[in-house]
């Protein structure tokens, strides 16, 4: 963020279309935007950022004439997460925001404590950048059990802990309801009841 502070300062509009770019892991190369590998329509983009497509135009030449942007938007690519599935594949998430300060003491305490407590962490993601608020995301294979929440909030550093708990509902659980051929936790409970 720190150097899209120092590149766009006088350009807002194309700040803007930088940042959608950036956050959104949308790499720029050869005059197109791409997300991986699959080029991204300028137009849509013009619609969902809410500029005209000239300022997107616009940035995408600023930023490859611009070595140190040209560098860093080259290799930008989205990250996959699980977070926002997991409920619906019985799975929770414990989000956290922490304080910048204590962020990596707390971090690693808390993954210290659930590696103790033996709870099943099948994804991190976290933040820490200087300009939002530091975050994490665990997402558990399972549930995560009461006792250990509760000595999860006295870790010292932590603002706020949110557990996203699984989908109730049955109907709206992969497994239970559609027709998806290939789904990991299906797969390991067909095999663990195989084996027995």
């Amino acid at each position: 963020m720190l150097v899209l502070d120092a590149y766009f300062k006088n350009f807002p509009a194309r700040r803007k279309v930088a940042e959608f770019l950036f956050e959104n892991g949308l790499s720029v190369k050869n005059g197109k935007i791409y997300l991986r590998n699959v080029e991204v329509p300028i137009s849509e983009l013009s619609r969902v950022i809410g500029v005209n497509r000239k300022i997107i135009y616009h940035t995408i030449d600023y930023i490859e004439n611009t070595y140190p942007l040209r560098m860093i938007f080259e290799k930008l690519n989205p990250l996959p997460s699980l977070v926002n599935v997991a409920p619906i594949m019985g799975w929770e998430v414990l989000e956290i925001e922490l304080e910048k300060e204590e962020y990596s003491h707390a971090l690693s305490e808390l993954l210290r404590y659930l590696y103790e407590n033996d709870v099943p962490i099948m994804e991190i993601f976290s933040r820490n950048l200087r300009q939002e608020d530091a975050k994490a995301y665990i997402v558990i294979d399972g549930t995560l059990p009461v006792e250990v929440f509760m000595r999860i909030k006295d870790i010292p550093g932590f603002r706020k802990l949110v557990l996203h708990t699984p989908e109730k509902s049955k109907e709206k659980v992969v497994c239970s309801y559609c027709e998806v051929n290939y789904c990991p936790k299906k797969v390991v409970i067909e095999g663990l009841n195989y084996k027995g």
